[in-house]
């Protein structure tokens, strides 16, 4: 058998740092990562056999567990009619008019293949549409890794301390502003749009305080700019409409991501068919991809969306309740200083006296007590995330049960972490 470690020992010696994205690579919370060998539910196994409860979902995206058979039919069906054509199909059309049905203000969208790719595609947009250079983004909000905005972002970059990235020269991030999260900034007409997590998930969980989204709609309004949500994390997260159809504001583009291909490698921007015709071939903004509208994301996709209804949000918003409560109490009991905070079915772990509002409250996080806990609770068979800046994401899979034994075995890691602190 091969164990974890061997193999990334091996991954190491053929990909930069060993993984295919940098938090994996536990860098912040010390060890060798495990190598998912297989997942089902609200579980994942490790090639040693390993099994462990199951919280980062593929970071949201999974919401009815892991390898649902309805969605893995569905791409068992659309795979032996082949896997990718560059041209168009009938399901990406369906899946289209189901995105625009769910989300309040897309009336119409274009699929391209990631988050990143949504949200680089929307201030493209944004900036041809509005015929305006500058971008307005939030410190702490991450957007994806395109150049423009990996800069003052939460996620991975803030879980590396990274202030952005080597090789984004000054010039490409020039015409980018980062302001404060939940202040809303005065704009003027140099500004193409403004870009916000609408419930912020990539610097830890921090809720939009009343006022700050109405407050950008206004501003945005004031000056001619764009509005724009990325809603890779609370899109069909929240619940079908998002957090616009929850919180009652409306962007003008919304950029969505692999939760609309039930997982797989797919993202979208939706928004005002005046903006969204501001795209190639019907505009000038040009945006292009092969794999854009993968028959088999697509497909995925659509049976993921097609079971996602209120039954499913309710059940899920009581398991984050339970969840939340059921962790406070434990980490609580154990005298450890930390904060669960909820806002619908997203929960997020901080480990301080008080919950932060922006970015600098979610910096001042004790990532060295973050790193001891996940540990501690990875042994016991409970997977987080490995950097303290992301979410956890309790799905359909995460029954009661399931999180009764998520609870207790976090007071036990809890326990453990007290005890070895003194």
């Amino acid at each position: 058998m091969t164990s974890n470690a061997e193999l990334f020992d091996r991954a190491c010696r053929v990909i930069p740092g060993g993984v295919s994205s940098p938090v994996r690579a536990f860098g912040s919370v010390g060890g060798s990562p495990y190598f998912v060998q297989k997942a089902e539910g609200a579980h994942v196994w490790d090639v040693e056999g390993n099994r462990y409860v199951d919280l980062v979902q593929s970071y949201g995206a999974i919401i009815l567990g892991h390898a649902h058979p309805t969605v893995v039919d569905a791409i068992l069906s659309a795979a032996a009619d082949g896997t990718s054509y560059g041209a168009p199909t009938e399901r990406e059309v369906l899946l289209a008019e189901a995105l625009v049905e769910a989300v309040p203000s897309v009336e119409k969208v274009r699929l391209v293949s990631s988050g990143t790719e949504a949200t680089m595609t929307a201030l493209r947009v944004a900036r041809g549409f509005t015929g305006r250079d500058r971008v307005v983004k939030f410190a702490g909000n991450y957007h994806g890794h395109s150049d423009a905005l990996l800069v003052a972002g939460g996620s991975g970059v803030a879980t590396l301390g990274l202030p952005g990235s080597a090789g984004v020269t000054a010039s490409q991030v020039a015409d980018t502003l980062v302001v404060p999260y939940n202040v809303v900034p005065e704009l003027d007409e140099t500004v193409a749009c403004v870009i916000v997590e609408p419930v912020a998930a990539n610097m830890g969980l921090v809720p939009p305080a009343e006022g700050f989204l109405e407050g950008l709609r206004a501003e945005c309004d004031r000056v001619g700019a764009l509005l724009i949500f990325d809603e890779v994390i609370t899109g069909f997260r929240l619940g079908r409409g998002g957090a616009q159809e929850l919180l009652g504001v409306r962007p003008d583009l919304t950029c969505l991501g692999k939760v609309i291909g039930g997982g797989l490698p797919i993202g979208a921007v939706g928004g005002r068919a005046a903006v969204m015709d501001a795209l190639a071939p019907v505009g000038p903004v040009y945006q292009a991809g092969t794999l854009s509208g993968n028959p088999l994301a697509t497909a995925a996709g659509l049976a993921a969306l097609g079971m996602l209804g209120p039954p499913v949000y309710e059940q899920i918003g009581a398991s984050a309740e339970q969840l939340a409560s059921g962790l406070s109490k434990a980490l609580g009991d154990a005298g450890l200083p930390a904060i669960v905070p909820r806002f619908g079915t997203l929960l997020g772990l901080f480990f301080g006296p008080d919950a932060p509002v922006d970015h600098d409250g979610a910096k001042r996080t004790d990532e060295e007590l973050y790193a001891a806990f996940f540990h501690e609770l990875l042994v016991r068979g409970v997977a987080i995330a490995p950097g303290a800046y992301e979410v956890l994401f309790p799905g359909v899979a995460h029954t009661p049960e399931v999180v009764d034994r998520i609870v207790d075995l976090a007071h036990e890691a809890a326990l453990e972490v007290a005890h070895r602190r003194g």
